[in-house]
């Protein structure tokens, strides 16, 4: 198995925290190719980090799919729960940890652009959605657990990105149940041994 990656990536790092947490990561050769390597087009045609080839040559992508096919191999919990309300939490949960890192990518480029009305406008937007999801998870940090579900990797994942890539914008004010929850979780291994390096 091989996985693409290049730079620190969250959707690579939460592929990685998954393998980890699976009990598979020794088992993945690491690729380092940048998005504009011709090279990753032989594995997808979008050009997309992370991407995912199997044993036997098929490429998988994007990171939830990655995710999700990583937990079909091994014998370590289901990080995926089966069908059910448990199983809308969890993939609901990631889908907001995804979108808090979707909102994120762009407007790091948007940042680094000469200002104007719309620029601006466009990265008010992008930062009222991280603040909305943070504001929810603080009232369901309750609910969370010790990484055990696919949601909870995701959610971690997008609170180290805020925390690497915008600690001018620091997410833990006014959201200490939170805060008290990814304290606790940063240090397992699935998030401790995939902590972004500039």
């Amino acid at each position: 198995m091989k996985l693409t990656f290049g730079g620190p990536s969250p959707y690579v790092r939460k592929v990685v925290a998954c393998a980890i947490k699976r009990g598979i990561f020794n088992k993945i050769e690491q690729l380092k190719i940048g998005t504009t390597d011709p090279a990753l087009l032989q594995y997808n045609p979008l050009s997309k980090i992370p991407t995912f080839i199997t044993d036997d040559g098929m490429a998988i992508y994007d990171s939830p799919v990655i995710c999700e096919y990583l937990d079909s191999i091994g014998s370590a919990p289901k990080l995926f729960p089966p069908a059910g309300p448990a199983r809308w939490k969890a993939l609901t949960q990631s889908a907001l940890g995804d979108g808090i890192l979707d909102a994120t990518q762009p407007r790091r480029r948007e940042i680094a652009l000469p200002q104007d009305d719309g620029r601006k406008a466009y990265i008010e937007l992008q930062q009222g959605k991280v603040k909305r999801a943070v504001d929810l998870l603080e009232k369901e940090a309750g609910t969370l657990g010790d990484l055990t579900t696919i949601g909870e990797i995701t959610i971690g994942c997008a609170l180290g990105y805020l925390d690497f890539r915008f600690a001018n914008e620091p997410w833990r004010p006014g959201h200490p149940k939170l805060e008290a929850w990814y304290a606790k979780v940063v240090k397992q291994p699935p998030l401790a041994e995939t902590m972004p390096v500039a």
